[in-house]
């Protein structure tokens, strides 16, 4: 099947051309974004997002040479960002991390251990219904309204505990927050 035809087979959504495309080309591509990346995961990872992408966008996709170059470009200019990408993040990485080391100090330490004590102290004195609000909050990541199904209460009564809990921990922990 010639590239055109391939490509409107795989605008209308035809699984099985994708299929051939990504049988055709995906070994090919790893080897090539490899030769760039120096990496094989990473090749293997740029390669499986430059053919999802074309998965994503095929009803809107412009082929203007053939498939080949259209995906080994694509491939290309993929390696090329993560590399970049991961250039910038190394050499930031000491102003993100601080000149701090990375290991903390004993007081620190010290200080993290005595505040996650004190945070399980509180949390472990608040009403039940509150404590279980809080942490379904917290803990589990979910929302008021996911919070308020899943106990059988009102959104407010949500907001009522999640306030009562926060006012509770501020309180009891106010020698650990700033000013």
């Amino acid at each position: 099947m010639d590239d055109r035809e391939l490509l409107r087979r795989i605008r209308l959504g035809d699984e099985q051309a994708f299929d051939g495309l990504f049988r055709q080309y995906y070994a090919a591509l790893v080897g090539f974004t490899e030769s760039i990346v120096r990496d094989r995961a990473v090749a293997e990872d740029v390669v499986q997002d430059v053919l999802l992408e074309v998965w994503r966008r095929r009803e809107s996709l412009e082929i203007d040479l053939t498939w080949r170059s259209y995906l080994f470009r694509a491939a290309r200019n993929r390696a090329l960002n993560d590399l970049r990408h991961a250039r910038v993040a190394q050499n930031a990485e000491p102003y993100v991390r601080g000149p701090e080391s990375v290991e903390p100090s004993s007081p620190a330490r010290l200080d993290a251990t005595e505040l996650d004590r004190a945070y399980r102290r509180v949390l472990a004195s608040l009403p039940e219904p509150v404590r279980e609000v809080f942490q379904m909050s917290r803990r589990d990541g979910l929302k008021y309204g996911e919070i308020a199904r899943a106990l059988g209460i009102s959104v407010k009564t949500v907001e009522a505990r999640m306030g009562r809990a926060l006012k509770e921990l501020r309180e009891q922990l106010s020698d650990w927050l700033p000013g």
